[in-house]
């Protein structure tokens, strides 16, 4: 049995061809079905590359009653890193604001509009290491989806205001004179004329 993965070139998503799961790569079908399921979206973004990636893969996703839980209750989508930095980059920040840490796997929990409202890196299938069970949380969060959407939709909308807010947009065109000239005296005060470099 293969999945929508298996068309794909990139070789972290035709690792995961075989799993059970009714992957999506990442486009808009995907999400378009989650509002017209009326499903939450798990998106896994990771590498070829990434160890624990690999470890949740077949702990998890190759696991068929965790399976068969994805494909009932969830839209399941799934990104290379390395193929869509975009992506990885946009969800990692969404991580980080929730968790104050990132990294990959990265496990996101969607509306289908694409907002975050629960995510995590590496979830255990089961409780351990400290760590909720992927299991569970699955479980948990379909239920907190079906009877308290207006909260999550709430923490999602909080998650996006607080990265639109936190976030500094370059402007196109030169730098000023004043912060050419500001950033010259700031170099020339640190520079170490003896040895060489700044410090």
């Amino acid at each position: 049995m293969s999945n929508r993965l298996a068309s794909e070139r990139s070789a972290y998503l035709l690792s995961a061809q075989g799993q059970p799961v009714d992957w999506y790569p990442w486009c808009t079908e995907a999400f378009e079905r989650a509002r017209d399921e009326d499903k939450p979206v798990l998106l896994d973004i990771g590498a070829v590359w990434c160890h624990w990636c690999h470890v949740m893969d077949h702990e998890s996703y190759e696991d068929p009653t965790i399976a068969a839980l994805l494909n009932e209750q969830w839209i399941c989508v799934k990104v290379d890193r390395d193929e869509r930095p975009d992506v990885d980059a946009r969800y990692q920040r969404a991580v980080q604001a929730l968790t104050g840490q990132g990294g990959w796997p990265l496990t996101a929990f969607l509306t289908p509009d694409g907002d975050v409202f629960y995510a995590g890196t590496y979830f255990p299938p089961d409780d351990r290491f400290g760590r909720p069970g992927f299991r569970s949380v699955l479980l948990s969060l379909v239920r907190a989806y079906r009877e308290q959407r207006d909260q999550l939709r709430q923490q999602a909308a909080q998650i996006v205001t607080h990265l639109a807010s936190s976030s500094v947009e370059a402007k196109a065109g030169r730098p000023s004179a004043d912060v050419l000239s500001a950033a010259t005296d700031g170099m020339s005060r640190l520079f170490d004329f003896r040895h060489g470099g700044f410090g």
